[in-house]
């Protein structure tokens, strides 16, 4: 099955570079990562709204390609010095532990001019639905 019958749905690639992209999908096609977060603020500048729980949404790799298809189960907002070691698991990044999380979602929300250690984060904690044969899917047009 292809990834064309997604085509629909909202899509996105996780991180800010192809390398974060890549290396974050595959945490997510492997079952250690079922949650991330973004800055509150963004989605209010650019007017989108907060994903629902029941929200499906087409992953891209590095290169533009879907990958997979993401559910939303639950989304909160929380603050970022609210955080805690069970969320920093859930992300699934590097060692999994809190100081991970804490130093490497400072350096991107520093690098995109948002980071405060209050600064409100959408919280989404999600299901892996789908996952597609990159070698037989197309780059989403934006």
């Amino acid at each position: 099955m292809s990834s064309e019958e997604f085509d629909h749905l909202p899509s996105f690639a996780f991180g800010d570079s192809p390398e974060l992209a890549d290396s974050l999908l595959e945490l997510v096609l492997n079952g250690t990562k079922t949650a991330t977060c973004g800055d509150l603020h963004s989605y209010e500048k650019d007017g989108e709204p907060l994903p629902q729980p029941g929200d499906q949404y087409l992953i891209l790799d590095g290169k533009g390609q879907a990958a997979c298809v993401i559910e939303m189960v639950t989304v909160d907002v929380r603050q970022f010095n609210e955080i805690d070691e069970v969320w920093a698991v859930l992300e699934g990044e590097g060692d999994l532990s809190l100081e991970f999380w804490q130093e490497g979602h400072r350096e991107f929300f520093e690098r995109n001019g948002v980071y405060a250690p209050d600064m409100k984060l959408v919280c989404e904690y999600f299901q892996l639905v789908k996952i597609f044969k990159r070698d037989q899917a197309k780059p989403k047009p934006n």
